[in-house]
């Protein structure tokens, strides 16, 4: 009697049990230590430096919010006395509303106007690079030098820059610096034109990679400008439309520069900001100044920022895909 094998051809041996396949990717621990180990030598002298010029003085930070210290004398361990003098001062709720509404003026105005100026760039056929060079001038200059430039725009007196075009239109001189309801706008201003630069850059270059063939299929379809931005160039640049708005909240809510060398913070603390009270508490407050405050402040506001990007890219993440 003949018996007939029902396996398919090329299959031999014997076991009928079920198989797994193999996984290529996995490798065991020590295969995986065997290969990252090259990679972590070439890592180590960068992660070493970072770690000492990085994280150890936040960790410095950390400590000293605890304690009573102007780096003189013997830091003396005070729990949470620090944070409680900071939540008790009456200015930092000043700083707050300062640095909320330069943040909102920022957003209002700095936000589009990079964006805007990318789109226009990107449209033109000639002398691109000479423009984009000319974005981004005012990122090369060195900020110190760029708001004593600035000065002399915002003079109070008919003969500053500002007040004499002005004046051309038959507008009396604005005291720029000194007025309380226009002091604010005139920081975010020169903040604007100092920092447009390097999100242009940015926004071109994510221009680039937008699909041709997108807006060619649009002008067959009869689309207009508007369309076209609104439908495609905004979509495919989302996902850095949602990273250059965190970076420029995060960028605002640490401003210092511009309201310490323009106003010190006046007139009457309109443009005093977290970073300036924190420059304040450690330098000006006594002599070697109270560095337990001014790290307690710095380390709330880390927090803040910290949670507040948490939960933005919490909240984002399902439209950050293009």
């Amino acid at each position: 009697m003949t018996s007939t094998d029902t396996r398919p051809a090329g299959v031999t041996g014997v076991r009928t049990g079920p198989r797994t396949a193999a996984r290529p990717g996995r490798r065991g621990p020590l295969a995986r230590a065997r290969g990252g180990l090259p990679a972590l030598v070439f890592l180590a002298p960068m992660l070493i430096v970072f770690g000492v010029f990085s994280w150890l003085p936040i960790g410095r930070a950390v400590v000293m919010s605890f304690q009573r210290t102007n780096l003189v004398a013997d830091p003396v361990w005070v729990g949470f006395a620090n944070f409680q003098q900071v939540f008790a001062d009456p200015q930092l709720w000043t700083a707050v509303q300062n640095t909320g509404y330069f943040a909102v003026l920022a957003l209002l105005f700095g936000y589009p106007i990079p964006l805007v100026a990318a789109i226009l760039m990107s449209e033109v056929r000639r002398m691109r690079g000479l423009f984009s060079a000319l974005a981004y001038l005012p990122v090369v200059v060195p900020p110190v030098v760029a708001v004593l430039l600035w000065k002399i725009f915002y003079d109070a007196g008919e003969e500053g820059v500002f007040n004499t075009v002005l004046g051309w239109a038959g507008i009396g001189p604005v005291a720029w610096l000194q007025d309380a309801d226009v002091v604010m706008p005139a920081l975010v201003l020169e903040a604007t034109w100092a920092g447009a630069g390097g999100t242009i850059i940015i926004y071109l270059a994510a221009l680039t990679g937008v699909d041709p063939s997108l807006y060619e299929a649009a002008e067959i379809d009869g689309a207009g400008v508007w369309h076209k931005l609104w439908h495609i160039t905004l979509p495919q640049l989302r996902g850095i439309l949602l990273i250059t708005f965190i970076l420029q909240i995060i960028g605002t809510a640490q401003v210092f520069l511009e309201p310490f060398l323009f106003t010190d913070g006046g007139p009457a603390n309109r443009t005093l900001t977290l970073l300036l009270l924190i420059y304040r508490y450690a330098f000006t407050n006594s002599l070697g100044g109270d560095y337990g405050a001014a790290a307690a402040l710095s380390l709330l506001l880390a927090l803040v920022l910290t949670a507040f990007s948490m939960l933005y890219f919490r909240l984002t993440r399902s439209w950050s895909g293009s």
